[in-house]
């Protein structure tokens, strides 16, 4: 999970409710620095156990360089209401969460600005099953597509055996001791250098993350489990689409090995980060190096973009 290294907002970032067709989502909404040309909407999906908390350290820059960007929490996540049934969650609703999403973007902030969609972990699989399921007359309303530390199919073998443990244990656990057993599980792979663990968190960023686990509904977390362990490699069906792709990651990753993510770029004709002294959240670890390069591939999409739809 993404660690956020402050949870204050800036001056021109808010805290409201997006309203979409399919129901109303928690979001951060950062708008373009004073001074700075609107250039397009960025739309930023968290990963698993994530929220849109991950993705504070980005908003800064990326606002800077004229973009507004809007990190969301998905249904069942953090502070968006969920039911408590895992059909809910199932990745083809998740998926058309987001693009009602997009278009509530689109609808407020004007649907000729460039939209960049980015997901992050189990959030890239949701923004490509988005793209994926979109009506092909509705595509040309994405300017880019950003994988960030998501890789082309199922998690490795190792994260699978711990993410099963939140298969197993949720169903017969309340959130509180869930979040004590974790912890605990968490204290002991960190002990052993393995995993996105880190010893001495803040008080408040242990009271945020404790926060964050209780908020979100266990059905989400059992059945976006589920996904990332069966997930099926849809890169070819991805690599068909005329959109504007990136692939980046830290320079390693406990989820999907980098050399995965290596490959999966090549498959798709991707652009390909790496983001060094990084590991599964460069938004989090390094975000000067990681909204630099997004910011740079966001401004190159943007002129394939406008090409596009003026037919040069």
């Amino acid at each position: 999970m993404s660690r956020p290294t402050a949870l204050e907002l800036p001056a021109n970032v808010v805290s409201r409710r997006l309203e979409t067709a399919r129901g109303a989502f928690a979001v951060l909404d950062g708008a373009p620095a004073k001074g700075s040309p609107h250039r397009g909407n960025v739309l930023l999906v968290p990963g698993f156990t994530g929220s849109k908390e991950d993705f504070l350290d980005l908003m800064p820059p990326v606002t800077a360089a004229g973009y507004r960007a809007v990190a969301v929490d998905g249904r069942g996540q953090y502070e968006s209401p969920g039911p408590r049934d895992e059909k809910a969650y199932a990745q083809a609703e998740l998926a058309a969460d987001v693009r009602a999403q997009a278009v509530a973007l689109a609808t407020e902030y004007g649907a000729g600005a460039p939209l960049h969609l980015l997901g992050h972990s189990l959030g890239g699989q949701i923004a490509r099953a988005a793209v994926l399921g979109e009506h092909p007359e509705r595509r040309a309303a994405y300017a880019s597509l950003t994988l960030m530390s998501s890789g082309p199919a199922a998690i490795e073998a190792q994260q699978q055996v711990r993410t099963q443990l939140v298969i197993d244990h949720l169903p017969t656990m309340d959130m509180e001791t869930a979040w004590h057993a974790m912890r605990s599980m968490d204290a002991e792979v960190a002990a052993d250098g393995g995993g996105d663990v880190e010893g001495g968190a803040p008080a408040w960023l242990e009271d945020f993350l404790h926060r964050r686990w209780i908020g979100t509904r266990p059905e989400q977390l059992i059945a976006t489990a589920r996904q990332l362990m069966s997930e099926k490699d849809r890169v070819a069906e991805l690599a068909a689409l005329p959109l504007p792709k990136l692939v980046v990651s830290g320079e390693e990753d406990y989820a999907w090995p980098v050399p995965w993510l290596d490959e999966m770029a090549v498959r798709l004709g991707a652009r390909r980060v790496v983001i060094k002294d990084a590991g599964h959240s460069p938004n989090a670890e390094q975000p000067a190096e990681t909204a630099a390069a997004l910011i740079a591939f966001w401004n190159d999409a943007e002129g394939r973009h406008e090409d596009s739809l003026t037919g040069k």
